[in-house]
């Protein structure tokens, strides 16, 4: 896969953060998909695991309008983002991700806009790297990074149980309160 910038590309432009002030963790993407920026929404692809977790732990169901997730989401003192603001991209995969045009969003701002926060949850491997590579050190504003399995329906290897599984523990392991499993 050619990573040059090209010419001829427009930079895809990332989506505003989602958090309240009272915030206890950010959940940190890559850069939004193509299903995403075409519906405008976070996670909007239909067989991305995240609003499914996110509804089993603190009912954010995928069924309910986006509006009301982002406000489950909201009161669960969950926030969303991504690394990058804005970047060229062919398609959705994060390793076409053109690291030249890859511009990172202000955590400095951001983390000090959220005294509360006390975990950043990375949505995978490659939303963890970007971070690292391209941002302030987590441990300078006092946070802690986790990595999760992907959400991304291209991470079919890792059962759904297991990312599951990992997405409830990091989230009680911060602080937040979320759903028993269903027996």
């Amino acid at each position: 896969m050619d990573t040059r910038p090209r010419a001829d590309a427009p930079l895809l432009q990332g989506f505003p953060a989602i958090a309240t002030r009272q915030a206890r963790v950010l959940v940190l993407g890559s850069m939004p998909g193509v299903a995403s920026l075409q519906a405008g929404r976070y996670y909007a692809h239909p067989r991305n695991a995240f609003w499914p977790i996110m509804g089993a732990l603190v009912g954010a169901h995928p069924a309910l309008p986006y509006a009301r997730r982002v406000a489950q989401l909201k009161a669960a003192r969950i926030a969303l983002w991504d690394v990058f603001d804005r970047c060229e991209r062919e398609g959705s995969l994060d390793s076409a991700i053109v690291d030249a045009t890859a511009q990172a969003n202000d955590f400095a701002t951001f983390f000090g806009r959220h005294p509360d926060l006390s975990t950043v949850l990375f949505n995978g491997a490659k939303a963890e790297a970007a971070y690292r590579r391209s941002a302030p050190p987590l441990e300078a504003f006092g946070l802690r990074g986790v990595r999760l399995p992907s959400t991304s329906p291209a991470n079919a290897a890792v059962a759904f149980a297991k990312k599951m599984a990992a997405w409830r523990e990091a989230l009680q392991a911060a602080g937040i309160a979320v759903s028993e499993p269903q027996r």
